[in-house]
């Protein structure tokens, strides 16, 4: 209630919500507040400022109360609304699946860089290994129609999420969703020009150290590279020296492009490229294959 006894109103709430979770470290209180309270009214972020005065219901509090609770506990934002745009889709997300971040769409930059645009275009075949939502491939497929996916992953959790952002975006023709580890779970005769991932690659002793909401909250096993954060990128690199007929593209932790870039070209790649993400890191290393070799 406000001071006199009356129902707050939208802009008190948002003020408090705000302030709420910018004491609890909270990297973006004011946008994060409005996503939130246009959620639970189900309104878009400027419409908040078209009636920004109107009291808010009981119901409707109640309702923002444990949404902005698990917020405050530094849960990931996709996991609470249940969605993340990411690229030039929309993802549905639920807790236990890997947030997607802006620096992944540097991943997908890459890959749709060595894919041609064009309805004649000929068949391209994906394999994103670690798919987590889905996000990666997803995003590639939806931007190439000669894209045919498979995305693998080999946690329950995270296939059922991409299973879901597979059947929203009106791709179950392209895409196989596939369970297991690495390259195993497509058949060999099945061709693979493309793998691309965004591996776990934080060191085993980082991981405790970063934000709540990746520490406490993300899937760990999405995350940890084993001691120097290359031990699933140094398998995949040759699992796909075996079977991509074009090339693979990682991403990679802020240091490790040397040395991803080094293992890619002793496992027969060649013709290597870097990418950087927005803030200037190398993030993405991509290798092609010798189409002579």
């Amino acid at each position: 209630m406000s001071r006199d006894g009356s129902a707050p109103t939208l802009v008190e709430i948002l003020t408090r919500t705000e302030s709420w979770l910018r004491r609890r470290g909270v990297e973006q209180p004011r946008l994060e507040s409005e996503l939130l309270l246009s959620h639970v009214l189900g309104m878009q972020r400027l419409q908040l400022y078209l009636v920004h005065d109107r009291p808010m219901a009981e119901e409707e509090l109640a309702a923002l109360r444990p949404l902005v609770s698990r917020r405050g506990e530094r849960e990931p934002l996709s996991w609470i609304l249940g969605t993340r745009g990411f690229h030039a889709i929309e993802l549905k997300m639920r807790p236990g699946v890997l947030d997607p971040r802006p620096d992944t769409e540097t991943l997908v930059d890459a890959v749709l860089s060595q894919i041609p645009e064009g309805e004649d275009a000929e068949e391209v075949f994906v394999a994103d290994i670690g798919s987590g939502s889905g996000a990666v491939g997803l995003a590639i497929a939806a931007a190439r129609p000669q894209v045919r996916l498979y995305a693998v992953d080999v946690d329950e959790t995270a296939l059922a999420v991409t299973r879901a952002n597979v059947e929203q975006l009106g791709l179950t023709d392209r895409v196989a969703v596939l369970a297991g580890d690495l390259l195993a779970p497509i058949p060999e005769a099945r061709a693979i020009d493309w793998v691309v991932s965004n591996p776990p690659y934080i060191p085993t002793r980082h991981i405790d150290k970063l934000m709540p909401e990746v520490s406490r909250h993300e899937p760990r096993k999405a995350l940890d590279g084993g001691d120097d954060g290359l031990a699933v990128i140094r398998r995949l690199v040759t699992e796909s020296a075996k079977r991509a007929r074009r090339g693979v593209a990682l991403e990679v932790g802020h240091d490790q492009a040397p040395r991803v870039a080094d293992l890619l070209r002793r496992t027969g790649f060649t013709d290597l490229d870097t990418f950087r993400d927005l803030g200037g890191i190398p993030r993405v290393v991509l290798g092609r294959r010798d189409p002579s070799g």
